[in-house]
């Protein structure tokens, strides 16, 4: 059976999904758990509903320790299953340090300030603000797009059920004309990187 396309509303609708599926499991993860499955309800039918239910399957048949742990394992060892998406393009050099300066200030032209100790580019952060900002939020998800796919073929080639979650990002990330080449090494220059908070909150002043 042919599955729908999802429109605008339920593009934003699988991009506040994921970025819930994408943070660490701690208990408010769970807490939110119910409310991430009824609003599989409102894209049902699509593509990115099926990636997304077996995330959470996955979520919610692991004990909790053992989530954090795989978490951990897949996102926290090593870069390059990481979430931080300007390290695929930059490493750890002075240009990502510009990119980061600059998704920090995009966020607050929008009226957000950030919170919580992430850097800006990771990805859970991306996608809450790209469902709040539609048009702002999926032009910035597409400049990303070839990041975001290199991480879900790391994902992939891991087994894990992360994998589904980013592919269901993909699925809603418009395709570039202009994309921008994602190298095989990130550069290695070390700046000591100070991190900015992340944690999105509306703060319009």
């Amino acid at each position: 059976m042919r599955r729908r396309r999802p429109d605008a509303r339920s593009r934003a609708l699988v991009r506040q999904i994921a970025a819930w599926c994408l943070h660490y499991p701690d208990p408010e993860l769970a807490r939110r758990m119910g409310l991430l499955r009824e609003s599989l309800g409102e894209i049902a039918g699509t593509d990115p509903a099926q990636h997304l239910r077996r995330i959470l399957d996955h979520l919610a048949r692991t004990p909790a320790q053992e989530a954090e742990q795989h978490y951990v394992e897949v996102f926290d060892v090593s870069p390059r299953r990481g979430l931080y998406l300007t390290w695929y393009v930059h490493g750890d050099t002075r240009l990502r340090g510009g990119a980061l300066a600059e998704l920090a200030g995009l966020y607050r032209s929008h009226g957000y300030r950030v919170g919580g100790g992430e850097l800006p580019d990771y990805l859970p952060a991306l996608l809450e603000f790209s469902a709040a900002e539609r048009r702002e939020g999926e032009r910035l998800l597409g400049r990303f797009r070839p990041a975001i796919e290199v991480l879900h073929r790391k994902l992939d080639e891991l087994g894990t059920p992360y994998a589904a979650a980013v592919r269901a990002v993909l699925d809603v990330v418009p395709q570039q004309r202009e994309r921008d080449a994602v190298p095989a090494q990130p550069p290695t220059e070390q700046v000591g990187l100070q991190p900015f908070s992340l944690t999105l909150q509306e703060g319009r002043r």
